[in-house]
């Protein structure tokens, strides 16, 4: 497919020449080496883990972050026309690059020192390395200031106790970002190596949506981290929440790709479809759904360009990013059920992408912050009204 058959309105003309070559390059990956796949993995529930060399090879990883430590130093618009291309195959695949750079590596970099960015930015950049990140537990998602997960200072370090629930990579993760309050109810970072004493990520199993993705617990009994791997330079929620803006921008970008496939899927079925001697394009309740997919996907990706250009300039407010994840992922659930509408009975099969994504989204919907709080985190920013306490 052409990059423009999904640019109604010329937006690529936005784009510079290194941009549209990170595009090109996320497309044709995607294209060739991941949808010929996904069906099986997704069935299977399992996550193609042969594809982590060649995602960092090809710079998927960090790609916003400087080259100084092995990364892209590129844009944000780069970083999210990334997660846009390998959403159109499949969320989770676009949650493991999500969760390696906007989770793991930009902790790191923010908050980290210059050893431990030197350490570890460079293995993660080449997917040598991967990470995980635990803040949501089991009884706290939307209110990550309720926290149990304690860390205790000890002579050398903390002790850390306590578990993480819904968390990407983690049993695959060489690395875990682990938030936990201290005595005095800070909030700390620690970067927790697979192999201290009392930690564990068991797998969790029986999941309907994300099946191409590994989702674990973080179990942390009486594990010691040393004082070299806490985050020097946060305290307090500001931490794991920048960190969140980061990974919220990314998923604005990524579910405008699970929309642009499904509109991809429903155009091409309705040309070809035939139904009382015509294709079903020719007949206007067909095309009302199909013209609403184009022009709420054609908002979104204006809408993703505007935020994309305001994090690259410095001017960019976290509840602009609550915007882009609210808007984008509600388009993307519109239009897996439109374009199961208009493939009828085909649209629930594994032939069509359409089911494995509007399962995914339903995740994709609630994780990083559900629809509602971004509505309220928006409500509150334009009346000065917090409607959540």
């Amino acid at each position: 497919m052409k990059l423009n058959a999904l640019d109604y309105m010329g937006i690529t003309s936005h784009f510079s020449e290194e941009e549209l070559m990170v595009q090109n390059t996320a497309r044709d990956f995607s294209e060739k080496e991941i949808m010929p796949i996904i069906e099986e993995h997704y069935e299977k529930g399992t996550f193609p883990e042969h594809l982590i060399p060649k995602f960092g090879e090809l710079g998927f990883f960090g790609v916003n972050i400087p080259e100084k430590y092995g990364c892209g130093g590129m844009s944000n618009i780069a970083y999210g026309l990334i997660c846009q291309e390998l959403e159109r195959v499949d969320s989770g695949i676009r949650s493991f690059a999500s969760v390696q750079g906007s989770l793991v590596m930009y902790p790191i970099y923010a908050y980290g020192n210059e050893d431990q960015k030197m350490k570890w930015l460079p293995k993660l950049a080449k997917g040598e390395k991967i990470g995980c990140f635990g803040l949501t537990e089991p009884n706290f998602g939307s209110n990550p200031s309720g926290m149990l997960t304690n860390a205790k200072k000890v002579d050398g370090g903390y002790i850390l106790n306590g578990s993480k629930m819904w968390i990407t990579n983690g049993s695959i993760a060489d690395i875990a970002i682990v938030w936990a309050k201290d005595d005095n109810e800070d909030v700390l970072g620690f970067i927790v190596e697979k192999d201290f004493e009392g930690f564990s990520a068991p797998e969790m199993h029986g999941k309907w949506s994300l099946r191409a993705s590994v989702t674990s617990e973080l179990v942390l009994e009486n594990v010691f981290v040393p004082d070299s791997n806490v985050l020097p330079n946060i305290k307090g929620l500001k931490g794991p929440l920048g960190c969140l803006t980061q990974a919220r921008y990314g998923i604005g970008w990524g579910a405008l790709g699970a929309a642009m496939n499904l509109y991809d899927i429903a155009l091409n079925y309705s040309k070809d479809r035939i139904q009382f001697d015509k294709p079903i394009a020719s007949f206007q309740m067909i095309q009302d759904k199909l013209v609403w997919m184009l022009t709420e996907i054609t908002k979104g990706q204006l809408l993703a360009l505007q935020v994309g250009k305001n994090k690259d300039d410095g001017t960019l407010k976290h509840t602009q990013v609550s915007m882009i994840k609210r808007n984008n992922v509600n388009v993307a659930r519109e239009c897996a059920k439109l374009a199961r509408g208009i493939l009828g009975a085909n649209g629930i099969t594994s032939d069509y992408s359409i089911m494995r994504h509007m399962m995914n989204i339903e995740s994709v919907y609630t994780y990083e912050g559900t629809d509602e709080m971004h509505t309220l985190i928006l409500g509150h920013d334009i009346t000065g009204i917090p409607a959540f306490k």
